[in-house]
Order: structure tokens, then sequence, then C-alpha cells
């Protein structure tokens, strides 16, 4: 199992995805989005696990200040998470091509 947890901000359900891993002895790499940005293979992973529209914080400010309502999920919408990370919603957990937004440890607790 390669868990790797991506997060922008210390939020709460990134905290508890933490403490899960961590409680159960079980590694993972938290993968810091304010000082990397996803390349466009994980991008793309991460889509076909979850969903494009899925990866999408709407209620980030970015949002509204990258017009990204008018963008939809297209090309554009692509480029604008590559490089605006706070677009995305986290925690993303990923463990090799599956993956999870939030705290879902009913889908974790699978993976082992």
């Amino acid at each position: 199992m390669n868990i790797q947890i991506y997060a922008g901000k210390r939020n709460f359900d990134t905290q508890k995805a933490e403490r899960y891993f961590k409680e159960r002895k079980i590694s993972y790499q938290l993968v810091d989005l304010h000082k990397k940005n996803l390349s466009r293979g994980e991008l793309e992973t991460l889509a076909k696990a979850v969903g494009l529209e899925a990866l999408i914080d709407t209620a980030a400010p970015e949002y509204k200040t990258l017009n990204m309502a008018y963008h939809g999920v297209s090309p554009m919408a692509v480029e604008m998470l590559l490089t605006h990370a706070r677009l995305l919603r986290t925690p993303i957990v990923r463990n090799g091509r599956e993956a999870t937004i939030g705290f879902q440890p009913e889908i974790w607790h699978t993976w082992t």
C-alpha cells in the first residue's frame, strides 16, 4: 500500500485523515500542495478515480476570482487546477490508482 495525502491547507479533515493512518501504523506521504503542484499525470490519475468535477472546490475564493464557473470541466479547468492548487478539494487520499476526497475511512479500510 502506497498512501499519499494531498493537502493544501491543514483543515480538520486533513488532520483526521493523517490520524487515521497514524493510528493504524500505515505509512503515508503528505504532499503539501502549497509547495508542490500536482503534475499532469497525477491530476489525470486522480480525475480517473474520482472525476475531474469532484476535485474542484467551488467554495474556494479562487474559484470565483478565476471565473471557474464559466470554464466548467474543460481543458482550461485542467490547466487551472495544475497551476492553482487552492482550487482542489482536500484532503485527496490516493492509493495507487484509487483515490478519495475528504475523510472517508470506510473506503480506506478496504485498501488494507
